[in-house]
């Protein structure tokens, strides 16, 4: 069975149509994929913050330790410095991401996957 001969205008039209269609769906699946990046960076920034202080509280320390000769007391004071630091720069860092979470209003609820729940 054949279908009716559609006008030219009628074919474009149906044809932006899917495109338009297309598009939409595509530009979704890019901006999740494009938020789940940005936050998977975060949280490695976040990562790299708590261990950077610490170990440049570490080699502050060690410096200390090294002209003052003051060991063990340079190393000491310097991790428990540098963790502080680094703890105090990840607790900013986050209170930074949730103000902006909150500019953009709730995120859209991923369903799970009910596979998983029956041990397939």
């Amino acid at each position: 069975m054949s279908l009716p001969p559609e006008s030219r205008e009628e074919a474009i039209k149906r044809l932006t149509e899917s495109a338009s269609d297309l598009e939409a769906r595509t530009a979704r699946q890019i901006s999740h994929e494009a938020a789940g990046q940005a936050a998977a960076g975060q949280a490695w920034k976040i990562i790299a913050d708590l261990f950077g202080g610490v170990f440049v509280g570490l080699a502050i320390g060690f410096g200390i330790d090294r002209f003052a000769d003051t060991t063990p007391w340079g190393i000491i004071g310097g991790v428990l410095l540098g963790f502080a630091v680094s703890v105090w720069m990840a607790w900013r860092t986050a209170q930074r991401l949730m103000a902006e979470a909150k500019q953009h209003g709730e995120p859209q609820s991923v369903p799970f996957d009910d596979d998983e729940d029956q041990g397939v």
